[in-house]
């Protein structure tokens, strides 16, 4: 249902450069809203988001972004007490929100809910099965199949730009007599100020997919315990009609669904698993495999994406969409098509020989699983791992060890200090340079320096034509996407 003019409202979004909250923007600005956003930093590729849709930014934040007052407010989950605007929104009762709540009561209601949640792999998955009823609605569609085209037309909100798509968000008219897919990257981080809850339980699930349960976002969980409350209780809105694909390999996500009411369908490598890999290899960056559907051939798989990580995240999605009933050749065609996801294994640069690789590491495990498959996909290169400690979870000493571990993966590494270090208390605060004596002592180059422009200054001479260069942030790290490069053709 499209809102009218009359329904039309000017909205503020405080955190707009947020991957979900600029989605948000566009989303709301389609529905016909007059959509303005501040934020204290911006940086690709959410500005560029917002700059392609005409959507005002705001620098830095200030009362006088909310001049004329605006009909509501939507505030980021990033935003805490203290920050100018929000404390003016209380003072002024102008109406607020968060973006969770707007997402369930202005675009899931009337559809079916589809989320993928997990501590990692969540942004891919969801992009893969958008792009997989994406090609199954293209299917029908060239059947004559209204109807059916219109059932796979995926409405999504991805926390990453799915490459396929060009954007992170797309909402598809509602088509009366059809009930249409939403898919949703489910977030297990708090919603907002007001409300301390994972934003995934405002979505409410028709199905699911579950990849893994990790320690993480260590500054709002106190525990693994606390973390594993929450996907228990996503899981506990899945109603019994509903589906859950659940991941095997994993004792944390086997708990997490133990007690569910629908239907659990596992996935992974082990024998008795519903949906499983076998015959899983890799040629460069392209993997492929056979998939078993209760044992029994379901198809034969291509992606053009390296990495076990990514094999078992195309499975996941193949899992879920089967299941909704997407036929297994759109499966087939979708998965050999896939272009990946911005800041997912993204060749960022190639130059004088070196190539750039962009990854958005919150997480020792994902930096693991990173640096595995550029070893795949580039056998025999000498690797670095440039890291930017930036996340909640990556800038505590909580995996102090498992970062060790992940970065002996690489043939060099690197560190700047961590991402605004005072807000983090002294005693659980990570400190880089054990990090790297760690890395040291096993005979592996390593060093840490202040910042980006550092470690650009003292790499680029060292690169030589072949290597291979992960670049590892959840953030912009001052620039370095574009600044190595530079250095590198200047140095040559």
């Amino acid at each position: 249902m499209t809102k009218t003019n009359r329904d039309s409202k000017h909205i503020h979004l405080i955190g707009v450069c947020g991957t979900a909250m600029a989605s948000l923007a566009g989303m709301l600005q389609a529905r016909g809203h007059r959509i303005t956003g501040s934020d204290a930093a911006a940086y690709p590729p959410m500005s560029d988001v917002l700059a392609g849709l005409g959507i005002p930014l705001m620098q830095p934040y200030a009362e006088s972004n909310l001049t004329p007052r605006p009909d509501l407010v939507i505030v980021g989950n990033a935003i805490s007490r203290g920050n100018v605007e929000l404390e003016f929104v209380l003072d002024a009762r102008i109406p607020f929100t968060s973006m969770a709540a707007v997402l369930h009561d202005e675009f899931l209601m009337g559809r079916e809910s589809l989320v993928v949640a997990g501590t990692h792999g969540k942004t891919t998955t969801t992009s893969m099965l958008a792009w997989i009823y994406e090609v199954a609605g293209n299917r029908e569609k060239g059947k004559g199949n209204g109807k059916g085209a219109a059932r796979f037309a995926p409405s999504f909100l991805i926390g990453g730009v799915a490459e396929n798509f060009g954007t992170s968000f797309m909402v598809r008219p509602e088509i009366d007599g059809v009930r249409q897919p939403f898919l949703l990257e489910g977030d297990e981080y708090d919603t907002a100020f007001f409300d301390k809850g994972p934003k995934f339980l405002h979505y409410f699930p028709d199905a699911a997919i579950l990849t893994h349960v990790e320690f993480d976002h260590a500054d709002i969980y106190v525990d693994l315990a606390a973390v594993k409350t929450a996907f228990k209780r996503l899981v506990n809105l899945i109603p019994r009609r509903g589906r859950l694909v659940a991941f095997d390999g994993s004792e944390n996500v086997s708990e997490c669904v133990a007690r569910a009411f629908c239907a659990v369908e596992r996935y992974g490598f082990r024998a008795e698993s519903q949906w499983r890999l076998t015959e899983l290899r890799h040629e460069g960056t392209e993997s492929r495999w056979t998939l078993l559907r209760a044992g029994a051939p379901f198809a034969e798989l291509r992606l053009p994406m390296a990495g076990e990580h990514n094999a078992l995240n195309a499975t996941a999605a193949a899992a879920l969409a089967a299941g909704q009933g997407v036929p297994a050749a759109a499966i087939v065609e979708a998965l050999a098509t896939f272009r990946s996801v911005k800041r997912r294994l993204e060749v960022r640069a190639e130059v004088n020989g070196v190539t750039i690789i962009d990854d958005f590491a919150h997480h020792p495990t994902a930096i693991r699983e990173t640096l595995r498959a550029l070893r795949t996909a580039y056998p025999g290169r000498r690797l670095w791992a440039v890291l930017e400690p930036r996340s909640n979870t990556l800038r505590r000493n909580v995996f102090e060890h498992e970062l060790v571990e992940s970065l002996a993966l690489a043939d060099r590494s690197v560190l700047a200090e961590i991402f605004k270090s005072e807000a983090i208390p002294a005693g659980e605060r990570l400190h880089p340079e054990n990090v790297v004596a760690a890395l040291r002592a096993r005979g592996l180059v390593s060093a840490v320096y202040a910042d980006a422009d550092a470690i650009v200054a003292a790499i680029a001479p060292e690169l030589r034509a072949g290597d291979v260069v992960a670049i590892l942030s959840n953030g912009g790290f001052g620039g370095i996407y574009e600044k190595l490069p530079q250095a590198i053709a200047k140095q040559h």
